[in-house]
């Protein structure tokens, strides 16, 4: 049972200093203008005219870095600081989430499995917890509960992985993008994509997190049936 802490422990250092790192990186780039003095939202029209893509429309949210791509009503939703930021961090968080909106244009697979799994993984997060919870409580008289409990969290914990293919072509896309577009100067291209690398470092400590958290549970489940 300690080694599972351990690993939790280093998880837990692991998410914060990818998390420092990104913000650091974010804030350092911030203080790089854009070429034309393009904004956040001027990359993406830009983007979806330059890829043939049309009826996306492109919004604010609020909230820091929690921007995102909306495949339900085909929306890109960015934060303040990257809607109407003019520099090079701002301009490679809306490059990627462009991506996704070309991804949803292009019927990229994995993002189209993501997006089925959406309604079923949201219902499974909002009970699982209680489930696992109640699971470890009622384990000697009712081990089932724990095992349902089990299922629903291996759902989101292939979600996350599901994930991870979806961010990173996005930001593949987005970098591709950026190095020709005439968005940012060459000189400053390679912190564009280190902004992103680092970026996609959180989704894999998050999927990598999750399987360790669901192991944890797995083991509690056999380790109450001896």
């Amino acid at each position: 049972m300690i080694g599972i802490y351990l690993i939790f422990g280093i998880f837990a250092l692991l998410s914060w200093f990818v998390s420092h790192q990104l913000k650091s990186r974010f804030t350092k780039y911030s203080k790089i203008p854009t070429q034309g003095g393009m904004s956040g939202r001027d990359v993406v029209e830009k983007m979806l005219r330059d890829n043939g893509v049309s009826g996306v429309k492109v919004g604010t949210v609020s909230g820091k870095l929690s921007d995102h791509y909306d495949p339900t009503n085909k929306t890109i939703n960015l934060s303040h600081d990257v809607f109407f930021g003019t520099n090079v961090a701002a301009a490679a968080v809306a490059a990627h989430e462009c991506g996704h909106a070309l991804q949803h244009a292009n019927a990229y697979s994995m993002l189209n499995l993501r997006s089925s799994l959406v309604p079923s993984v949201s219902i499974a997060s909002k009970w699982c917890p209680w489930l696992l919870l109640a699971g470890i409580i009622f384990l000697n008289s009712f081990p089932q509960l724990l095992l349902i409990g089990i299922l629903m969290y291996a759902a989101t914990t292939i979600f996350s992985f599901i994930t991870l293919p979806v961010e990173i072509d996005a930001s593949r896309r987005a970098t591709a993008w950026l190095a020709h577009s005439g968005v940012v100067a060459p000189i400053h291209h390679a912190k564009a994509v280190d902004a992103l690398k680092w970026a996609a470092y959180t989704y894999v400590v998050a999927a990598l997190a999750s399987l360790a958290t669901l192991l944890y549970y797995v083991l509690i489940y056999f380790s109450g049936r001896d």
